[in-house]
C-alpha cells in the first residue's frame, strides 16, 4: 500500500503529492506551449512549430466534429488545454516513479507529525484504522516487507479528485452555456425527461471522470507491481509502459471528445 502526506484544512483533506503533480503538469503544459510557439513563422514550419500546429489542427478537428463551425473556434482553446493537460498528466507517472520506504527500528523512527499526515482523514474512526495499519507496517518483521511506502510522484489523473474536478468544470460550463442560450430551453432539456435528469446528474458526472481515473490508476498499480518483482518484471514492464503511453493518449482523446460533445448539446442550434 502506498501512502501520501496529507493535511487537513477547513474540514477538507489535501494530498500534498497530488497538489505537487497538479502544479508540475500545469507548468509543463505552459512551458511546452510557450517553447513551441515562441518562434512562429508564416513560412514553411519546421520542428516545434510543426508539432504544435499538428496538435492544434487535431484538436480543432475534434471540436468542429461536434460544435457548429460558427461557434467551434471559441472552444478550441478549452479543448486544447484539456487535451494537453490530460495527455501530459497521464504520461508523467510513466516517466518517473518516486517512492520512499520507511521502517521503525535501527535507530530510525517515523515521527508522530508525519504519522498524522499519513493518516489524515475527516473521520476519526477512519484515522484510527489507518493509524493501526500504519503502525503494523512500520513494525513489520517480514523480511519481504517494504515497510511504509510514501509516493511522491504520480500522474495527477491517477487521483479521483483531479478527474472529478476536471469533469465538474466541463459539466458546469456546459450547463452555464445552456442557461445563457435559453433558460427555458435548458430547463426543458434537463428536467422534463427523467432520462435526461439521470444522464445530466448521475451518468455524465460519474462516467466522465471514472473512465479516466480507472485506466490511469490501474496502469500505475501494475507498473508499481512490475517494479517490485525486480529483473523478472523487466520485459513485461517495458511492454506495459509502451501500452500505457497508448492508453494515456486514448484517454486524453476520449475525455476531450466527450467534453466537446457535452458542450455541443448546449450550444448547437438543433439542441
Amino acid at each position: 500500500m502506498h501512502y501520501s502526506l496529507r493535511f487537513e484544512w477547513l474540514g477538507m483533506v489535501f494530498d500534498i503529492s497530488t497538489i505537487l503533480m497538479i502544479l508540475v503538469t500545469s507548468l509543463v503544459v505552459l512551458f511546452m506551449c510557450i517553447g513551441m510557439s515562441r518562434n512562429l513563422t508564416s513560412a514553411t514550419p519546421s520542428g516545434a512549430q510543426n508539432v504544435m500546429e499538428w496538435i492544434v489542427d487535431f484538436v480543432t478537428g475534434i471540436t468542429k466534429s461536434y460544435i457548429s463551425p460558427k461557434k467551434a473556434a471559441g472552444f478550441v482553446s478549452l479543448a486544447l488545454t484539456l487535451f494537453l493537460y490530460i495527455f501530459l498528466g497521464n504520461q508523467l507517472g510513466l516517466v518517473f516513479n518516486v517512492n520512499t520506504s520507511h521502517h521503525n527500528g535501527d535507530g530510525h523512527e517515523v515521527s508522530q507529525p508525519v504519522k498524522d499526515m499519513l493518516t489524515a482523514s475527516t473521520s476519526e474512526d477512519m484515522k484510527k484504522q489507518k493509524m493501526a495499519k500504519l503502525e503494523e507496517e512500520l513494525t513489520s518483521s517480514d523480511p519481504h516487507s517494504h515497510g511504509v511506502v510514501i509516493g511522491w510522484w504520480k500522474s495527477p489523473t491517477a487521483t479521483p479528485s483531479v478527474t472529478f474536478a476536471l469533469a465538474f468544470i466541463v459539466l458546469l460550463y456546459a450547463h452555464y452555456l445552456g442557461i445563457k442560450k435559453s433558460f427555458g430551453g435548458w430547463l426543458k432539456h434537463t428536467f422534463l425527461n427523467p432520462i435526461h435528469i439521470l444522464e445530466e446528474f448521475i451518468i455524465k458526472p460519474l462516467t466522465l471522470p471514472l473512465r479516466l481515473f480507472g485506466n490511469i490508476f490501474a496502469g500505475e498499480v501494475l507498473i508499481s507491481f512490475l517494479l517490485s518483482v525486480g529483473i523478472f518484471g523487466s520485459i513485461p514492464l517495458f511492454v506495459w509502459l509502451g501500452y500505457s503511453v497508448f492508453v494515456g493518449s486514448v484517454q486524453a482523446f476520449i475525455f476531450t471528445t466527450l467534453a466537446m460533445v457535452y458542450l455541443s448539446q448546449q450550444v448547437n442550434e438543433d439542441h
